[in-house]
């Protein structure tokens, strides 16, 4: 007997990727065939053969869609098209259960696609207003699954929070993690900056430029830059780390960190004081700084805006953290904004009428 298929599409960053990953093992483990189309020159290519499990990508055209004038955005009109047509080609052979969709440029044709064949499409957004690709995506859809409230009385708008995976805490920690703590001391804080995949360089940038920064804190920089990584009194500096993550995320006391919702959320479940300095509207759309803004209104953090970061306005803030850590922390551990991935899929399956 034939497994059921479920196709997945979403790429461009790994924030439009992480959620179908969580989600594949899941769907595979209950016997589930499962699809993803994207981009073989993508972060998605990437970390779908990463995860090593048996799982067929189709490779289609995709084009940046641009809310500005730009002679780019004729050819890519082109390549959206031809991506829509090979989508519709492989959706036709496939004829899968469902689209599941987290977003990105490449998700749109195949939503498209997905949509003229009469095969239900489900899409999530994780920031607090769409980019530009879900709210087209959104046209086309079943379910729109949202991380935030959303004021709007679509039935099809279905907010669940934000989805969380627990951790499972590691028999034995990564070996590296001593030699590390070695070079930290308990008389200061600890700070954490990570940036995610298009924010690190500010953060990069501005511990070389102050090097007396490990005086005040422990500083630990994952940079995304493998020229930068040291390991010297007070400071840790890396460019990638897997098995390290959440080790490092125990010693900090505070991360600094940018306004991408996924690592928001994750700070929030953790329950992790955080100052969140959000990619501005010269770089993004804005959608951090709306998260950003949101966050400290809630209480669970600090913003500080990148053109004010400073040595003098990160003592401010990290003094602000520590000294309200409590009140901070409790906010995060009374949110109803989170919701279990075991949960959310329990529902993806229901409503895509899976179970």
């Amino acid at each position: 007997m034939a497994k059921p298929k479920i196709a997945l599409t979403g790429g461009g960053t790994v924030g439009h990727v992480t959620l179908n990953l969580l989600l594949i093992p899941l769907l595979l483990d209950d016997g589930f065939e499962v699809h993803y189309i994207g981009d073989k020159h993508g972060v998605e290519y990437q970390e779908i053969q990463k995860l090593q499990l048996d799982v067929t990508f189709h490779g289609i055209a995709t084009g940046k869609l641009r809310r500005y004038f730009s002679w780019q955005n004729l050819a890519d009109v082109f390549k959206v098209g031809y991506g829509i047509l090979q989508s519709f080609a492989i959706l036709v052979r496939l004829r899968p259960k469902a689209l599941f969709s987290k977003g990105g440029f490449v998700s749109v044709p195949p939503v498209i696609a997905a949509r003229l064949l009469g095969i239900p499409v489900f899409v999530h957004e994780s920031d607090l207003s769409m980019g530009l690709a879900n709210k087209i995506a959104s046209r086309f859809a079943t379910k729109l699954y949202t991380t935030f409230e959303q004021d709007s009385s679509d039935p099809k708008v279905v907010h669940v929070g934000a989805i969380t995976k627990i951790r499972p805490t590691s028999a034995s920690l990564p070996k590296e993690l001593e030699a590390i703590k070695a070079h930290m001391t308990l008389d200061r804080p600890t700070l954490l900056f990570v940036g995610g995949s298009a924010g690190a360089k500010v953060f990069n940038d501005f511990i070389t430029a102050h090097p007396n920064l490990s005086e005040r804190y422990n500083i630990i920089n994952i940079t995304g830059q493998p020229e930068l990584n040291t390991l010297q009194d007070h400071l840790y500096r890396v460019d990638y780390v897997t098995d390290l993550y959440q080790p490092l995320l125990d010693l900090a006391d505070v991360v600094v960190t940018r306004g991408g919702s996924n690592t928001l959320f994750e700070l929030l479940a953790l329950q992790k004081l955080h100052l969140i300095v959000p990619l501005g509207k010269a770089a993004s759309r804005g959608d951090q700084l709306e998260n950003a803004a949101y966050f400290e209104k809630q209480g669970y953090a600090r913003q500080l805006a990148e053109e004010n970061l400073s040595l003098e306005s990160l003592d401010e803030e990290v003094k602000i953290l520590l000294d309200q850590a409590e009140s901070y922390q409790n906010a995060m551990k009374e949110t109803k904004e989170l919701t279990s991935l075991s949960d959310f899929y329990a529902r993806l399956k229901k409503d895509m009428k899976l179970s």
